[in-house]
């Protein structure tokens, strides 16, 4: 079992440093380049009064809620997450579900806006109809995907991060691990003395 253990770990450690990023022209970025410019665009729309929209299905929507609330409360950035489960349900029974998000991304979103779309799959249809609505009114888009490594979503955003591993858990795992990450060193984090702490 502890050989099991330990690969697990080493698996699920080395993912976020194997995270590919990419640009809107499938350009590869290096990660210190990618979190730079999400943590530059994400100040720049807190800035000029703009905010950043987060969605995801499942697990995923809970890492949006998860993120809206520390990217409001500790990094101090406008920050909102559509997961209401009245307004989920109203929109997916009236709208069908692949306008779950698209629909409160075309009332609240604005130019300047970031709209973070998590997916595992990268293939989900109400996260693909977000994007769309996001660009329809002007907001830039990040992406967070996995599994395939031709998912479509992995094409759609200005900045998109790609997790090449097939496991629901690995990925959402990173995914949180990488947003956690942009936002801690954007606050200042500095590396710790992990034996001290222990």
């Amino acid at each position: 079992m502890r050989d099991r253990i330990d690969a697990y770990f080493a698996t699920l450690g080395s993912l976020g440093l194997r995270t590919e990023a990419t640009d809107e022209t499938g350009r590869r970025l290096g990660l210190d380049e990618a979190f730079r410019w999400f943590i530059d665009a994400a100040r720049s729309a807190h800035e000029s009064g703009g905010k950043l929209m987060f969605v995801g299905n499942g697990g995923s929507a809970a890492i949006a809620s998860h993120m809206a609330v520390d990217y409001s409360k500790n990094g101090a950035l406008r920050s909102l997450a559509f997961n209401d489960g009245a307004m989920l349900t109203c929109l997916s029974n009236d709208l069908g579900y692949e306008n779950s998000f698209a629909t409160p991304v075309s009332l609240y979103g604005k130019p300047g806006d970031i709209l973070v779309a998590i997916s595992s799959s990268g293939r989900s249809p109400n996260i693909l109809g977000a994007v769309e609505a996001a660009r329809t009114v002007g907001c830039r888009v990040v992406t967070l995907s996995g599994f395939d490594a031709a998912n479509p979503l992995r094409r759609t955003g200005d900045l998109n991060l790609y997790v090449a591993n097939d496991q629901y858990g690995f990925v959402e795992i990173t995914h949180l691990s990488l947003l956690h990450a942009m936002l801690d060193l954007a606050m200042g984090w500095t590396a710790v003395d992990v034996e001290a702490v222990v």
